[in-house]
């Protein structure tokens, strides 16, 4: 096993601890920024501080945070405020989906979609293994993921070509990759581009496959060996908690417990506790989540602890080390 990137630099997998496998800390997305939609803004360090103030309390120890470019990220005061917390944080290259293009790419005077509609696929690369190796916002500060995602059932030209670009910075660096889907739609279509492309499904992690709660559709991305991420932990607009739970009780039936792992995916206000809306906080899957996973898995015959110990430790250790 390869080593993890975080925004201080590399360390051993084992010393990840507990993790989370998809948030967001500090982030003020350009377009949400520009349409005004103040709830999608975490534009506070010291209410994001004290979010990770709460999940290190809890017992956390490292975050993968998914925030790419065109989600607004911002390393540097991510890194100032983790370190405060005491927390690690394994920072986001590469971009998210096109739906987030209109915003402005910054430096440019360009929109994400003119910036990327400019590039070729090997420009793109060149861009997403520069995060990597150099540095990412104007610092020293690298990127240990690389990520692209794709829309609600559609794959646009842009979002192949970035995608495939992506590929190709994996192949170069040994990065992790890491994607969206739109509630869980275009997973199998991304797998096939990645095995085409001769990477291995194993080292994608595909976040919110939780939106899209098909047993069938999730035992064949499983069948790749990619990692899930179940990040959409609270959001019973969706549906209930206890269907998530029987998604992820259903790949365990069929031997995939190690390819899960699990995340909050905080992306408003609202659904933190220190923004001053009353949210859950990044505290509430360990202190909330998992008691109730433990007690509905023991119910169903399994030994809730030992999956919860793979889900939010054992697993992250491979889904986030480089390979060489």
């Amino acid at each position: 096993m390869g080593f993890v990137r975080t925004v201080d630099g590399d360390i051993d997998p084992a010393e990840m601890g507990v993790t989370y496998a998809h948030d967001h800390i500090y982030c003020i997305p350009a377009l949400w920024k520009e349409k005004g939609d103040v709830d999608l803004l975490l534009d506070s360090p010291e209410a994001s501080q004290a979010e990770l103030a709460l999940f290190a309390k809890a017992g956390g120890r490292t975050i993968y945070d998914a925030t790419a470019i065109d989600y607004g990220r911002d390393v540097g005061t991510v890194k100032r405020i983790a370190k405060a917390a005491g927390v690690q944080v394994i920072a986001t290259a590469g971009f998210n989906k096109a739906i987030m293009w209109p915003g402005t790419m910054p430096g440019t005077g360009m929109t994400f979609a003119q910036w990327i509609g400019a590039k070729s696929r090997a420009e793109l690369a060149r861009h997403v293994v520069a995060e990597v190796t150099e540095g990412m916002d104007g610092t020293d500060i690298k990127g240990g993921v690389v990520k692209f995602g794709t829309g609600y059932n559609t794959m646009s030209e842009a979002e192949i070509k970035v995608l495939l670009a992506v590929l190709d910075a994996h192949k170069q660096t040994g990065a992790p990759i890491h994607s969206h889907t739109e509630l869980g739609t275009m997973a199998l279509e991304q797998l096939e581009l990645v095995r085409q492309e001769g990477v291995d499904p194993a080292r994608l992690t595909i976040a919110h496959l939780d939106r899209n709660p098909d047993g069938w559709l999730h035992r064949k991305v499983a069948d790749s060996g990619a990692f899930f991420s179940f990040d959409g932990i609270t959001r019973v607009k969706y549906y209930p908690e206890d269907v998530r739970t029987r998604c992820i009780l259903d790949l365990v039936r069929h031997g995939h417990e190690d390819q899960v792992l699990v995340g909050g995916d905080i992306a408003r206000r609202t659904m933190f506790a220190s923004y001053g809306e009353g949210g859950l906080g990044m505290g509430y899957i360990l202190e909330k989540w998992v008691p109730r996973f433990i007690e509905e898995a023991g119910e169903a015959g399994f030994d809730g602890p030992a999956l919860v110990h793979k889900f939010l430790v054992e697993n992250p250790q491979r889904a986030f080390a480089f390979s060489s």
